[in-house]
């Protein structure tokens, strides 16, 4: 394993070609914008005032349905760095909302998303991939192609929700 100065050493090396810093910059911009688009669209979905930037690792922001949020739990529209890729996660406002509702879905048939086998080390209690290949050179349809999956996760979620 290299050392943290070996790491920041090639870091550097990587920061003076400039494209880590532009996509980095053009990632948190779409983010943003995407985040707004929401919050205008969807005014009846409370939506998070802050972007969570993350460590390059992930970046989010949530949405809170109201019949969701009643519930203590939220949508969280998530972009992997490393995989780059679009997720959207049902996560609760904390770990004992996480863990109640883990408990509850894993026992429902959930075809076509995914259940984390445990919750340790996760934010999410079910996640789908919206895009995993995501086409920044057409952000429209990026949008268009988030949007449609989100709305149709939260309809998902909310029959699964129907009798909790």
């Amino acid at each position: 394993m290299k050392s943290l100065n070996d790491s920041l050493t090639e870091y550097k090396k990587q920061l003076d070609k400039g494209d880590i810093q532009f996509a980095y910059r053009g990632l948190m911009d779409y983010m943003m914008g995407l985040k707004n688009y929401f919050k205008n669209k969807y005014p009846d979905f409370s939506v998070a005032a802050s972007l969570y930037q993350g460590y390059m690792d992930m970046t989010y922001f949530a949405l809170f349905p109201e019949d969701l949020k009643k519930r203590k739990l939220k949508i969280a529209i998530v972009l992997v760095h490393d995989k780059m890729q679009f997720e959207i996660w049902l996560s609760g406002i904390n770990k004992q909302i996480q863990i109640k509702y883990w408990n509850i879905l894993k026992s429902r048939n959930i075809t076509g998303y995914h259940l984390p086998v445990t919750l340790k080390g996760t934010d999410s209690i079910i996640e789908y991939i919206l895009t995993d290949n995501p086409d920044f050179a057409d952000t429209e349809a990026l949008t268009g192609k988030i949007e449609s999956g989100t709305l149709k996760f939260i309809e998902d979620i909310r029959e699964l929700m129907q009798d909790t």
